[in-house]
């Protein structure tokens, strides 16, 4: 199911000039990003080799980090992830990027400069409840009202995305959101950092697990009022960087008991 991203000799490595990108800025993203990929293994929250995370290069705005095509999420390393161009050019690493790795995470990193990491998965709770009609969430738990008003849904399935066109009709889709359901397909999580990223990825397929066993029951799920939810997402919100940054710093741990070779 993966596809490999067509480009020339010339387009696979090119020179970066002044660049520097050992710097330790950029190894910390190499670092996180790759403990995020062995955590989303490890929770089942990835599908074989065609699920994708990035984040912009540190101090190289026109640049970011991806996984590689054909590595599992639970075989990535810091060193193992790409730094690519926003046109495709594989700028540091060994190999190319899956195709709709690039076309969907270069065109949201190049329309919306907010977005510092992107992680796209075709997790099963969250991915199903886009598989349902109406919005994916009726804000009938607790977890879930994080991500109220954060949400946006793309009604379009068109395929795979392996142009250009549907990577930016994907980023259009998103608006000022943070969270894309891709109905038909699967989910984008984009945060500003890393950690933001990965705690949003984390606790949307917990939101979604619970509601889709809830609604296993056939019994009715209890909304909360619009008011409510409004004041629990602001509640939740308050200092969320912060705790998303403890989430991070949790599963780093975790991994360097385990898997310390993610840091490599």
């Amino acid at each position: 199911m993966a596809h490999e991203l067509s480009l020339s000799p010339m387009q696979r490595i090119v020179a970066t000039g002044n660049r520097n990108l050992d710097t330790s800025a950029i190894w910390c993203a190499r670092t996180e990003l790759a403990a995020c990929l062995r955590m989303a293994s490890r929770l089942g929250l990835e599908e074989g080799i065609c699920n994708h995370f990035s984040a912009v290069v540190p101090g190289h705005p026109d640049l970011f980090l991806v996984n590689r095509l054909g590595w599992a999420f639970s075989e990535a390393t810091a060193s193992s992830l790409l730094i690519c161009t926003m046109e495709g050019q594989v700028i540091a690493g060994d190999g190319v990027p899956e195709a709709t790795a690039f076309f969907i995470h270069a065109c949201l990193h190049k329309h919306c400069p907010r977005i510092g990491a992107a992680f796209h998965t075709h997790m099963p709770n969250a991915t199903a409840l886009g598989m349902t009609a109406g919005p994916p969430f009726v804000w009938a738990g607790q977890t879930a009202l994080k991500f109220y008003g954060r949400i946006a849904v793309d009604e379009a399935y068109n395929g795979l995305a392996l142009d250009t066109r549907e990577g930016d009709r994907i980023a259009a889709a998103l608006g000022t959101c943070d969270i894309l359901f891709m109905k038909n397909h699967g989910v984008m999580v984009c945060a500003p950092t890393i950690a933001e990223a990965w705690d949003d990825l984390y606790y949307l397929e917990r939101a979604a697990e619970v509601q889709v066993k809830a609604m296993s029951t056939g019994r009715p799920l209890v909304a909360v009022s619009p008011q409510i939810a409004s004041e629990t997402a602001r509640q939740m919100r308050e200092g969320d960087a912060q705790s998303a940054q403890l989430h991070l710093e949790s599963i780093c741990r975790i991994l360097d008991r385990s898997e310390p070779e993610y840091r490599v």
